[in-house]
């Protein structure tokens, strides 16, 4: 069957286990399209192109274009989905700071986490026939808090239908941004926090034991200090806001002429210490989160970012939600830590 007599109907989004891309793809796959023009295409781009609905540039369509038929409509949630996943993507701090994504088909989920004891960390000779030493992983005691984060889409069918594609997808891909903001505060708690099973970050203040120097100023031998609580992690990551941030690139040693090069050449800020810093309005003023991001945080998703299809397919725009809903656990102690600066 090919793409271009696809019958499409809203039960494509009701299917278990799967979305609407992959209803798509089993019954179109992309692998049929190889050595044609359409090859890279993906199920629902070639939908777009069979009902001529250009969805970015300056010759894009407008809204009405997707309303044209009753089959063309079944797409319009899925392109509301896509454009408000590329604003949750662009600028995504949670990539830099996830050790592992966990997608779910559920509400309840239990994570594992791993607690190593300094013996745990100690590397020791096994003599023959010796006892090995042992990493024990346990099932947390609690489950993973899921949240629903989303907006609400406010506006007529009428106000919208003429509008072109390419001015509508920036009202998408902010909220977008707005869901991703929330997620990323989300994280950040969880770090500081702990996820509910007695598992909150430990936390440094400049001025106390084992930090040195004075509570308010940060200097370079309190970063290091700072570096040295991880082992045996490393502190290859840092949070925090951009008054902390100013504060840190006023550190002279951030001011080598090398990180300023490189920060000028690909816009991103490296430490002296190897950490990528991150800002962001997060974390608060005077605190900086410091985390090895291969073994301090997993996200847990339950699906995909989700629209009210029906509603959106019938040309009831009012008030309707786009939502995701993920939470976040922590898996190994000591991977992420705080400085009260």
């Amino acid at each position: 069957m090919g793409y271009d007599n696809l019958k499409l109907e809203k039960g494509m989004y009701r299917q278990q286990g799967k979305s609407f891309t992959q209803v798509l793809e089993s019954l179109d796959p992309s692998e049929n399209y190889r050595g044609t023009a359409l090859e890279g295409t993906d199920a629902f781009q070639r939908q777009l192109k069979r009902f001529g609905i250009r969805a970015k540039g300056p010759g894009s369509s407008t809204v009405e274009k997707f309303f044209a038929t009753m089959d063309s409509a079944v797409l319009f949630p899925e392109y509301i989905a896509r454009t408000v996943r590329t604003g949750m993507e662009e600028n995504d701090i949670l990539p830099s700071i996830v050790a592992t994504t966990t997608v779910i088909d559920a509400m309840d989920y239990r994570s594992i986490y791993s607690v190593a004891t300094d013996d745990d960390k100690a590397l020791k000779n096994v003599a023959e026939g010796g006892a090995i030493p042992t990493t024990e992983v346990k099932t947390k005691e609690h489950l993973v808090s899921l949240t629903k984060r989303g907006r609400m889409l406010v506006a007529s069918y009428e106000a919208l239908r003429f509008q072109k594609l390419d001015l509508f997808s920036v009202m998408l891909r902010q909220i977008g941004a707005y869901i991703q903001k929330q997620q990323l505060s989300d994280a950040v708690n969880v770090i500081i926090n702990g996820d509910g099973n007695s598992n909150a970050a430990t936390a440094y203040t400049i001025g106390s034991s084992p930090m040195s120097g004075t509570k308010g100023t940060l200097t370079y031998d309190q970063l290091v200090e700072f570096w040295g609580q991880f082992d045996p992690y490393t502190m290859n990551t840092m949070l925090c806001s951009t008054s902390t941030m100013t504060k840190l690139l006023k550190v002279d040693e951030l001011q080598n002429p090398l990180t300023g090069l490189n920060f000028q050449g690909t816009g991103k800020m490296t430490s002296p210490l190897g950490a990528q810093l991150h800002r962001t309005g997060a974390v608060n003023d005077g605190v900086i989160i410091g985390l090895d991001n291969r073994y301090a945080l997993e996200l847990v998703r339950a699906g995909d970012v989700l629209v009210e299809y029906d509603k959106l397919i019938d040309q009831q725009l009012e008030r309707a939600a786009i939502t995701s809903i993920s939470g976040f656990a922590k898996i190994c102690d000591g991977a992420a830590c705080v400085l009260n600066v």
